[in-house]
């Protein structure tokens, strides 16, 4: 079966082409990515710009031409927290269906966290034991844990890259002060959440999943083998809270220069890093293992075990 998998999320509007099969790893076939940066064209409100919206659109409109080049029989769709919580994001996801001609189902920030989880499962295996799962978006931080594919803990913060960044980091070299009040924020959130996972027993794998984690482990982290075209990474808190004071004190520009930093990363990756050392300093985690699947392969796999 083909599928398209369209990824509306806050960096980029991602289209995939996969040909999926119950039972069998999917192969891709062609992708396209558009860059929109979202939280740059937030108003005051949570609002998404005229400019913003524009970006979005377009996005979508050359992933339904990629989908339409290669055949797809089904397209799934997959959007983002920053969207689903505007204010307009009502209209926004409206306009995403005239393009694509069909309704489109709207995850919630827990669902999300579950189709992670899946694809984190299925990666690691049944022998990982219990995992606990991170993954930093553009919007919010979801965290999952449990035995088997279904978590048996599933939640969702407002703590992603992109909304910390436009929250407390507003110019281009972070302040010391600035640090901290992300890091006091962040602190006060994960707080309040992580409650429900203090009498669970402790996970046998931590797996993070995201750009923002891929990114970091590559900066921060260490390879620890190569299997085909899948780079196994983990990534420290040590090693990470070492490497946050030296990225805040770069300029956007200057962190392209280091490894695994990409332009459309560059401008929330302080961000990102200040809420991945929060977050695993609040679970009392000292290493991440960087799971290459995230959610668009738990939708896949969500759908191709349908079949």
């Amino acid at each position: 079966m083909r599928l398209g998998v369209l990824d509306v999320g806050s960096n980029t509007v991602h289209m995939l082409v996969v040909d999926a099969e119950r039972g069998r790893p999917h192969v891709p076939v062609a992708n396209r990515r558009s860059i929109v940066r979202l939280m740059r064209f937030l108003e005051p409100d949570g609002s998404i710009g005229a400019e913003g919206v524009d970006l979005i659109l377009a996005g979508v409109r050359d992933g339904r031409e990629l989908a339409r080049e290669h055949g797809i029989a089904e397209l799934l769709v997959l959007v983002t927290s920053a969207i689903r919580e505007a204010p307009n994001g009502g209209d926004v996801i409206a306009r995403i269906e005239e393009i694509l001609g069909e309704q489109i189902a709207i995850l919630s920030g827990e669902e999300e966290a579950a189709l992670t989880f899946l694809a984190a499962r299925r990666w690691h295996g049944w022998g990982a034991g219990r995992i606990l799962l991170l993954d930093i978006g553009g919007g919010s931080l979801e965290v999952a844990y449990g035995v088997g594919e279904v978590p048996d803990v599933a939640f969702s913060l407002p703590l992603g890259a992109g909304r910390s960044t436009i929250q407390f980091l507003d110019t281009d070299v972070s302040t010391a002060e600035q640090v901290e009040a992300l890091r006091h924020h962040a602190r006060a959130v994960l707080a309040d959440a992580l409650g429900e996972l203090d009498e669970r027993p402790r996970p046998d794998h931590v797996v993070a999943t995201s750009k923002t984690f891929r990114s970091l482990a590559r900066l921060a982290g260490m390879q620890v083998e190569a299997v085909g075209p899948d780079d196994r990474w983990r990534l420290r808190r040590s090693m990470l809270a070492d490497w946050v004071p030296r990225l805040a004190r770069l300029t956007a520009q200057g962190r392209t220069e280091l490894p695994g930093i990409t332009p459309e990363r560059t401008y929330q990756i302080v961000g990102g890093a200040i809420v991945a050392e929060e977050a695993m300093r609040a679970l009392k985690v000292a290493e991440v293992e960087i799971c290459p699947w995230a959610m668009r392969e738990g939708a896949i796999l969500r759908r191709t075990d349908t079949l």
